[in-house]
């Protein structure tokens, strides 16, 4: 891939215009057309003023490289093309540097990268923020956290993959180095009916499928499930398989962010529990069954399921199937127990699973906020990113696209206001003065929906709290009497004459006419949406389940703490919560990222201009260009102004000395621009016009092309002398090392030539005398040859008559004889030393005393070793033997117990019987001491260490002050249950105490020795010894631990350390010991 040209300034090398506000002529043809030309060119990314408008490419881009983030970071917003890291790092520095609490308002229709976009900045936060082990820790939470947020709250719409299906407002909290310390998360309407029915071509939250599709055969039995995803209901099966996506692999990837998010392995297991109860609701079924009286009630055809999912739960089977066959009704100190017809059974059954998912999200964000949360309480400086759906216009909207649609209206009206606010105050700031601008307000809109008294969320409330008869159609009655005269509402069931005979407006419906155009609601549901009924009987039977998260869900159930006031409504609760967040948003700097989708097909490179069209119009971005326009469209401050035109004017080319300012006068002067089309600011030029602006970049253009022109004369001819000056240098060089070469060569020649005659006159002469001596030798070989076989004749001859027929064997017996005489002689010089670990032993002379050399060697090292032991004495013994059980113990399974073979055992490290200093500890004992060493204690809160002494008796376990020699606690060794170290190369360890004992009231031990596996021997054998039972040693790298009423797990993990090689210990959460081993 080829490298992309890097951009010094947002108009350099333009595709098309990087900024709205210079877009000449401005009108929505050329607003997209513009949009298009970028896209085309993988250009995304287009400003409106200090708006970022952001074109989802459906592909991989390289912009987002670690080489990118170091481009955008701490530069101007204007200086590179645009971009979101410079959105990013605009709020981050006006955060950091001026202490002011920004937020990132994230805004677009399904489909157009909202949670990519808000991800972006996330990552590119946490990439320039501080460096450090509790910093990268909070970093790595914060974003850990968005997996598991998109795993149960995102699904596949026919718009978009990983379609946000809840809207998002995370605080982040930065300390005052701008170094983040934790966060909090808002969540906003999950679409829970999801849950129990999705569209056509769409599917379920993403983590049904991830959890049927990456959990172990293991994991799958214990959830009672099927990896089949035809066995469930609420799973929609034309669209189940996503392609490009692998819901396995992703599941793992969950589980792993909410491990690093803070979730303790107990409460990943409730959570998977709860979303299995949730698929196996699906599948219980009804039938019809009349009884005596003649009412309808239901009957659950399948009990199997229902059973599983007791099981699940930990609730009473009968307690759940009566709640899903009867109502109980409560007024004051009545109680009226109805019967539940078929419909209204699958009406409970569904409210309990979109309740019971509902709640275990809201639960997920609770849970996370307690893990990111800030833990100091020092100011802090925020920053709020806001991902959250964007306005909706479906062929069926209903309550849902309604409360959607309200939330956009509300925050369109904060954009327009904040924008205008902070257009006038920067022209307030630099004295120019300030004209009028018209805009569409859209608070007539956001007041016919909220109004307290007449609008639609107070009748809607209204109407679902009258007694009698409430459906949709008395709702749509109702709205047509008080809105009857409202100029942005319409229904053809009004009073207004005009609407009567309009074919487009059904009967059941009614149309609001918002900013981004009109919008039909389906009238249907909005009553049952809007009670959002749980029958209190489910809440009660939920109360009742032994699961403990799923009883901490439904808290109203609890008979104790009933309570007969009405639930506020799903309207209500959602008004409440937008007006908090605008609240929240109006004490922030806003940055406003606008994404928009440039096709419904999911496609790269396609733009539907149609499409596009109706997100400009709805997200009101032509609006926003005049208003930015309606005074000046260009401003800049002097310095870059200057620096950026200087060449175009002799004055000031190529360094003006003066003040910026008066060198920027100087040259609009010189150019002759009418005075009409600039002001000066007290710190920056306003330009009015664009084509002012682009007529300085033409000049501009143009003057360096001249300059261009200058530079290269100039270099040329510097560079043609300097190649002439080195090419006669090098001729110079070259000739005087030729002439020493040619000389050197012909000197090796003569030599060469020289040693080689020389070389055939000493072989000749060599040869000559070699044959005089080999011809010696002949003879003298010769005549010894003969001498020794006339001798031998002579010898037989006269000893002839003494040999016998068994002379031969006499011979071989005697030279046999002296062999073995030789061997053994041999063997005793040559014998090896007497250390029993000493495996040298001499080589076999000859192949027939092969046994016996073996043999020997065999003899010879169990007599050394016997050798041996008679060396030791009793207390040699003893070590020997407790080295023995050491290696029983610890051999290849503690990485620190090779380094502990080589030192020997010694016990009493501190000398007590000899140091005047613990005389008054030596007389508070009576027996032996075995042990006597000085160890760290690690506090239970947080997870420091302490001196102390550790004195092991034959009877007790005794902890004792090391500076006054008192003694802390006492254990006896009977209530000693266990000893659990790791696997690495640490001192730590913990003992574990008998539950119910005086002496494990505070809980157990946590130690830190530097001689651990001699302790944790001496406390094997003497436990052994007393109590005639062996002590359990557990050796792994995550044990739970009793502190008090608390268990905490104490992990141990790999880490770089500050102090060397010294393993650290630190309390992470309330249940969570990590200790860091190099």
């Amino acid at each position: 891939m080829a490298k992309m040209e890097v951009k010094t300034s947002l108009l350099d090398n333009m595709i098309g215009v990087g900024d709205m506000v210079l877009l000449e002529p401005l009108n929505e043809e050329t607003f997209i057309n513009n949009l298009k030309k970028r896209f085309d060119h993988s250009e995304i990314y287009t400003y409106i003023g200090s708006v970022v408008i952001s074109v989802n490419p459906y592909r991989s881009l390289p912009i987002y490289s670690p080489e990118k983030v170091e481009d955008y970071r701490n530069r101007n917003f204007y200086e590179l093309s645009p971009h979101i890291f410079a959105l990013s790092d605009e709020a981050y520095r006006s955060l950091r540097d001026q202490d002011k609490d920004q937020c990132i308002l994230i805004t677009g229709e399904s489909g157009a990268g909202k949670t990519e976009a808000s991800k972006l900045v996330m990552s590119y936060v946490a990439a320039v923020c501080g460096k450090g082990a509790e910093v990268n820790q909070v970093k790595e939470q914060l974003l850990q956290s968005n997996p598991v947020l998109e795993a149960f709250g995102n699904a596949k719409t026919v718009r978009n993959d990983n379609s946000s299906r809840f809207g998002k407002y995370m605080d982040i909290e930065f300390d005052f180095k701008g170094d983040p310390l934790g966060g909090v998360i808002s969540n906003y309407l999950l679409e829970k009916s999801r849950v129990v029915k999705q569209p056509r071509g769409e599917r379920n939250f993403h983590v049904f499928y991830q959890l049927l599709s990456g959990a172990s055969e293991e994991l799958l039995n214990k959830l009672k499930l099927e990896r089949d995803f035809s066995r469930y209901n609420y799973l929609s099966l034309d669209s189940a398989k996503v392609n490009g996506v692998d819901d396995a692999a992703n599941f793992r990837t969950v589980r792993n962010a909410m491990q690093i998010v803070g979730f303790m392995d107990h409460e990943a297991e409730s959570v998977l529990e709860v979303v299995a109860a949730v698929l196996k609701l699906g599948n219980i079924e009804f039938k019809p069954e009349s009884r005596v009286n003649g009412l309808d009630e239901s009957k659950i055809k399948d009990k199997n399921e229902l059973k599983e999912i007791c099981e699940l739960t930990g609730i009473d089977q009968s307690v759940l199937e009566r709640a899903f066959s009867f109502r109980t009704v409560e007024a004051k100190q009545e109680k009226v127990s109805t019967t539940l017809n078929v419909a209204q059974a699958y009406y409970a059954r569904d409210a309990l699973a979109k309740n019971l998912y509902s709640r275990l999200f809201s639960w997920l964000v609770n849970r996370i906020n307690e893990s990111i949360k800030a833990q100091t309480k020092v100011r802090k400086k925020v920053m709020g990113v806001l991902d959250i759906y964007g306005f909706e216009i479906f062929e069926d909207n209903s309550f849902e696209q309604f409360i959607i649609n309200y939330c956009n209206e509300k925050l369109q009206q904060i954009f327009i206001e904040l924008t205008l606010k902070e257009e006038q105050e920067e022209y307030i700031r630099e004295d120019i003065e300030w004209t009028h601008i018209d805009y569409f307000n859209n608070a007539i809109i956001c007041d016919l929906i909220e109004n307290n008294t007449n609008g639609i969320l107070a009748m809607l409330d209204e109407e679902c709290l009258r007694p009698g008869t409430v459906t949709d159609e008395t709702f749509l009655e109702k709205l047509n009497q008080v809105c009857a005269t409202h100029q942005h509402f319409e229904s053809r069931m009004s009073k207004c004459s005009r609407f009567l005979n309009d074919t487009s407006l059904p009967h059941s419906c009614f149309r609001i006419q918002h900013y981004a155009g009109k919008v039909l609601y389906q009238v249907e549901g909005f009553v049952d949406k809007n009670n959002d009924l749980l029958y209190r009987d489910l809440s009660q039977a939920m109360w009742k389940a032994s699961h403990a998260l799923i009883k901490s869900l439904f808290p109203e159930g609890n008979p104790a703490k009933i309570n007969l006031k009405r639930p506020p409504t799903a309207g209500s609760q959602f008004k409440a919560s937008v007006a908090t967040l605008m609240k929240n948003l109006q004490t922030k700097n806003p940055n406003y990222i606008r994404c928009i989708k440039p096709n419904d097909k999911k496609a790269a490179h396609i733009f539907n201009e149609a499409l596009v069209c109706h997100q400009i119009r709805y997200l009101g971005l032509l609006e926003n260009v005049r208003v930015r326009r309606a005074g000046y469209a260009f401003r800049q401050a002097y310095e870059p102004c200057l620096e950026r035109y200087k060449m175009l004017c002799k004055q000031t080319w190529p360094h003006w000395k003066g003040p910026a300012r008066s060198g920027v006068e100087v040259l609009f002067n010189k150019l002759e621009i009418p005075v009409e089309e600039y002001s000066f600011g007290r710190s920056k030029i306003f330009i009015r016009n664009p084509r002012t602006l682009f007529k300085l970049e033409d000049l501009r253009k143009q003057r360096l092309e001249d300059l261009a022109t200058l530079i290269q004369k100039i270099y040329r001819g510097w560079k043609c002398r300097t190649h002439f000056l080195l090419m006669k240098k090098s001729q110079v060089v070259i000739a005087a090392w030729y002439r020493r070469y040619a000389q050197q060569k012909r000197y090796q020649q003569i030599k060469s030539s020289a040693l080689v005659i020389q070389s055939y006159i000493r072989g000749w002469k060599a040869r000559k005398i070699l044959q005089e001596l080999k011809h010696q030798k002949r003879c003298q070989e010769a005549v010894t040859t003969i001498a020794a076989y006339w001798h031998g004749t002579q010898v037989r001859r006269e000893y002839r008559k003494f040999f016998r027929a068994n002379a031969g064997k006499k011979i071989y017996e005697f030279t046999l004889q002296r062999i073995v005489q030789k061997y053994l002689l041999e063997m005793k010089n040559k014998m090896p030393s007497l250390s029993p670990i000493d495996k040298n032993w001499p080589s076999r002379p000859y192949l027939f005393l092969d046994s016996t050399h073996k043999e020997l060697k065999r003899i010879f090292h169990l007599w050394r070793c016997k050798k041996y032991r008679d060396q030791f004495t009793d207390q040699r013994k003893l070590i020997y033997e407790e080295k023995l059980e050491a290696s029983e113990l610890f051999k290849d399974k503690k990485a620190l117990y090779p380094s502990s073979v080589g030192q020997p055992f010694q016990g009493a490290y501190l000398e007590i019987n000899k140091n005047p200093k613990y005389k008054k500890l030596k007389d508070a004992i009576e027996e032996k001491i075995i042990i006597a060493e000085v160890v760290n204690k690690i506090n239970r809160a947080n997870g420091k260490s302490t001196s102390r002494i550790f004195l092991l008796t034959n009877n007790n376990l005794l902890l004792a002050d090391q500076k006054s020699g008192q003694i802390k606690s006492e254990v006896p060794l009977v209530d000693v249950t266990k000893v659990s170290m790791s696997s690495q190369n640490d001192g730590f360890f913990a003992v574990h105490l008998k539950e119910g004992s005086e002496a494990a009231s505070k809980g157990d031990f946590l130690f830190s020795s530097d001689h651990l596996i001699e302790m944790a021997t001496k406390l094997y054998r003497t436990t052994l010894s007393q109590t005639k039972q062996k002590l359990n040693i557990e050796i792994s790298d995550e044990f739970l631990v009793q502190f008090r009423q608390d268990k905490v797990c104490v992990k141990f993990i790999q880490g770089n350390q500050k102090n060397g090689s010294v393993p650290t210990c630190k309390r992470k959460n309330n249940r969570l010991l990590e200790v860091a081993v190099p």
